[in-house]
């Protein structure tokens, strides 16, 4: 029987509470399809479980909560032709994406360290998301060519203004405060209180009590205050439109335009280019559509270039010089972009 220890996750009741451990962390917790099955099969059985009342997820170590799903095994499947293989993992996240988001019991993530891609998704969706000291989000997936996915499709959206496509196409890390005073998370809470809020629930103590000291909300943060330039720039019809934008108000000397335009042209022209209409095919739509339309766009991404192309430049050789192809934004018009939308007919995305 292999040891607690060596488990990729460790799902197991404790008091009133079915607690999940993301537990790979010399990997930062990066999810594989083994934990991915292993939280939805842990969901499952609590759900019907009366001496479970809560579930409480949290990462091993210090640094991150979970980085991200195994991209480089991703990759490796890809590059292998065994694409059935990636798009099962996908395939199966996204369906635990939707469940998380309709859980019926109260579903707590306390997030410490690094929380990106596949972790969001693990996170974001549940009833209460509480984010903790050392905490960093991105969705950073246009860096490696990739998407914002795991449900930013139906989060992003509802962010204010055009802040949700800001993170999206920049790829921009936040901390703490920042996701507080956005509503990405529903509580902040000093790290020094971590193993209190975590022993409290698992008690049975009722969650929102618990959790109650730590739901003020910030009304100030560093995106908020340049909001009006973001929601000027990321409301521009295309990402070229964005640019444009940005560079205007770069020129008569605003630092963070110059910054967030210089940020985008490291980017894959193509992948922000879908995330931008990702953000705003979202706006409106259930989370069962928003994960369908994800999984529209990730069969395309994956028989694409700039994925592989992506995940070599930072990942296997980590010579940080993607070639990307199209190179340029001028080559990704609006009728190539919507491709990516098309439905899979028999291969959409399904929810049993």
């Amino acid at each position: 029987m292999q040891d607690v220890q060596e488990r990729e996750i460790i799902c197991e009741r404790q008091g009133s509470a079915g607690v999940v451990i993301l537990n790979r962390p010399k990997a930062l917790n990066a999810l594989t399809l083994t934990m991915v099955r292993g939280l939805r099969e842990a969901l499952d059985a609590w759900e019907k479980d009366p001496q479970v009342t809560r579930v409480v997820v949290t990462g091993a170590g210090d640094r991150a909560f979970c980085a991200g799903g195994d991209i480089r095994s991703l990759y490796e499947q890809g590059r292998g032709g065994r694409l059935d293989e990636a798009l099962t993992f996908w395939r199966e996240e996204y369906q635990l994406n939707v469940r998380i988001r309709e859980y019926a019991k109260p579903y707590v993530s306390l997030v410490e360290g690094i929380v990106m891609g596949g972790g969001v998704g693990v996170s974001v969706h549940g009833s209460h998301m509480v984010a903790f000291d050392r905490f960093t989000f991105a969705m950073p997936e246009v860096g490696i060519g990739f998407f914002p996915d795991v449900g930013a499709t139906y989060v992003l959206p509802k962010l204010p203004g055009e802040l949700g496509a800001f993170l999206a196409v920049t790829g921009e890390r936040i901390g703490q405060a920042e996701a507080h005073a956005l509503g990405l998370v529903t509580h902040a809470a000093p790290s020094s209180e971590f193993g209190a809020i975590r022993e409290r629930l698992v008690a049975g103590e009722p969650v929102d009590d618990v959790l109650a000291p730590y739901a003020a909300r910030p009304t100030a943060s560093t995106l908020l205050d340049h909001r009006a330039l973001v929601d000027h720039a990321f409301s521009a019809p295309d990402v070229p439109g964005v640019l444009a934008r940005l560079d205007a108000a770069a020129a008569a000397g605003d630092a963070f335009a110059a910054k967030t335009a210089a940020t985008m042209r490291t980017k894959s022209p193509t992948s922000m280019a879908i995330a931008l209409e990702q953000v705003r095919r979202g706006r409106g739509v259930d989370m069962r559509e928003a994960m369908r339309i994800e999984y529209r766009i990730v069969n395309r991404i994956a028989l694409g270039h700039d994925f592989y192309e992506g995940v070599r430049a930072v990942i296997v050789d980590k010579d940080h010089s993607p070639k990307w192809s199209p190179a340029s934004l001028d080559a990704t018009p609006p009728a190539e972009v919507a491709k990516y939308f098309e439905p899979l007919g028999a291969n959409e995305l399904t929810f049993d």
